[in-house]
């Protein structure tokens, strides 16, 4: 497969185009897993169109490539600086009203894909998923 990038405006609207994006390169790989990618995808899309630009929209950059087992999804934003994964998760075991505002669709992610990565280099914010194939 190599890798495939494609630039999008970072904003709801491009959601569905990525989405598609995503999916077209992703053949090979499980339903199950694809369910998988999917949750992760929208969680990751929503947090960058609605917190990573002061003034929206900027871009977001998303690439894929593979190793022949797994799939790494990279997505890149020029917003401001945040780790997701820096954050403590949420306790979902205590009572609704005891719990913080947020963090569940950072937890999702982990849950759902086998890694999770950030960095952020000379400006750019990067979150590198890898999911196995099967």
């Amino acid at each position: 497969m190599g890798s495939q990038e494609r630039r999008f405006a970072a904003d709801m609207g491009s959601l569905e185009d990525i989405r598609k994006f995503v999916f077209s390169c992703l053949a090979d790989m499980s339903t199950k897993r694809k369910m998988h990618v999917e949750l992760a995808l929208e969680e990751t899309v929503v947090n960058i169109c609605s917190y990573a630009y002061e003034v929206p929209p900027g871009e977001l950059l998303v690439r894929i490539s593979d190793d022949g087992d797994r799939y790494f999804l990279e997505f890149e934003d020029r917003g401001v600086p945040f780790d997701p994964l820096s954050s403590d998760e949420p306790d979902v075991r205590a009572p609704m009203e005891e719990r913080g505002q947020g963090g569940l669709g950072i937890l999702l992610i982990r849950r759902v894909m086998d890694e999770a990565h950030y960095s952020r280099e000379k400006g750019v914010n990067r979150l590198r998923l890898v999911v196995k194939k099967t």
